[in-house]
């Protein structure tokens, strides 16, 4: 589609003026948009041909005059020129501020993110975990690798970002970095933060992502069933790291803390209420929730077992806890010498708590979210729908009542 951009020369008359000179002013039109600024030259209202927009006459002042008027609107359509020949964002407003020198700066995508990241890095044990922080470096990487592999470029201005750039990103992470749709949506909404910072500040005119909406796919949560809990229980390791590895990981499917929140527990997260019973009360390193958790008797068997040794002494917390990657590592063999077939990891512990240890047991949702530490009752039921053993065993009793078996035996 070819743009037209129009360069007009106008008088300005001041009805309360009573100079016999009024100022020439140019009016930009871009795309239906306007920009107008002075020429700063005035001229008496007889002398003025507005349909050629110039001065009327041919002596050397009028040619003069007409010359400058007839370079300033060069200058514009120049400066057009140069802004569609560099792929930069051409509008009536910039072609006036370059005119005039007073360039209007053009915030950069990936300038915008790296700052944003910065800030989060300055911030980190106040307001962000480092978690949080290498998800938005990694989100950083994809958006300039996709700059680079669609546009070739190290950096694109921010109003190149349009509804179209979105859906070539998720097309991008989905293809050639071959992510998942939930792990696309989550870089994707990492994005929006930087563009939603931006449209905030007024760096761009529209949000690029009103038509756009995170749409989730609800994935199956594993978790390990009474039967395998029981056989892992049960199993012990010669080799002390698996062993102890194996405790660990018993204890999170006992509390349903998670790795990082075990890996910070203290003696001080231990508070005895007025009855005598024992709980965790511990803030989650990734919401800063509390998690009120009462402590069943096997993760407070594991923490008499393990509160001499040398580790814990030398760190003050409750357990001997390994890296998380040392800690997947070592469930692998785990899972294999317990012959379960399914992929240990520290937080599949946390969801054999949710449903094997207490919503298979009848605990309520409420409850359970609430040990979770979860911000919100919908993120627990999603555990809820996975427990299709404690669905059927919920309409066996209800398939076993004398009274209706009674009914339909009459039929």
């Amino acid at each position: 589609m070819f743009t037209t951009i129009n360069v007009l020369l106008y008088l300005k008359k001041r009805s309360s003026s009573t100079a016999l000179e009024v100022p020439i002013y140019a009016r930009i039109t871009l795309n239906g948009k306007r920009a107008e600024f002075s020429t700063g030259r005035q001229i008496d209202p007889k002398k003025w041909d507005a349909k050629t927009g110039r001065m009327r006459g041919k002596t050397p002042d009028v040619l003069g005059f007409n010359h400058f008027l007839d370079s300033l609107k060069a200058k514009c359509l120049s400066i057009y020129d140069t802004l569609v020949r560099e792929g930069e964002p051409a509008d009536p407003d910039t072609i006036k501020n370059i005119l005039m020198g007073k360039t209007k700066r053009h915030y950069l995508i990936l300038e915008i993110f790296q700052n944003h990241n910065a800030e989060m890095e300055s911030l980190l044990g106040k307001d962000y975990n480092p978690g949080t922080l290498q998800r938005y470096k990694t989100a950083y990487k994809h958006v300039s690798d996709y700059i680079h592999f669609r546009y070739q470029k190290k950096d694109l201005p921010l109003n190149k970002l349009d509804h179209s750039f979105i859906t070539g990103f998720e097309y991008f992470l989905k293809s050639q970095k071959n992510c998942g749709h939930n792990t696309t949506v989550k870089y994707i909404v990492n994005l929006k933060k930087i563009v939603r910072i931006a449209y905030a500040n007024e760096w761009i005119e529209r949000d690029p992502f009103f038509h756009w909406k995170a749409s989730w796919k609800n994935r199956e949560r594993q978790y390990l069933t009474e039967e395998e809990l029981n056989r892992l229980r049960e199993k012990q390791f010669s080799i002390e790291r698996l062993q102890t590895v194996k405790e660990i990981f018993l204890f999170c499917c006992y509390t349903g803390l998670a790795f990082a929140d075990v890996e910070k527990l203290t003696p001080d997260d231990l508070v005895r209420d007025v009855t005598g019973q024992v709980l965790i009360k511990t803030r989650r390193k990734k919401t800063k929730v509390l998690s009120s958790i009462p402590l069943l008797p096997i993760p407070e068997a594991i923490i008499r077992k393990y509160q001499d040794h040398p580790r814990v002494l030398e760190k003050g917390t409750l357990l001997p806890v390994f890296t998380n990657q040392r800690t997947n590592s070592y469930l692998k063999e785990i899972a294999a010498g317990c012959n379960i077939p399914k992929n240990l990891t520290t937080h599949l512990a946390r969801h054999t708590f949710a449903t094997t240890v207490t919503l298979s047991n009848g605990v309520p949702i409420e409850s359970v979210s609430k040990m979770l530490g979860h911000t919100s009752l919908k993120t627990t039921q999603i555990y809820a729908k996975v427990l299709d053993s404690k669905l059927l065993d919920d309409m066996a009793k209800l398939k076993n009542d004398s009274t209706l078996l009674e009914y339909a035996s009459s039929i």
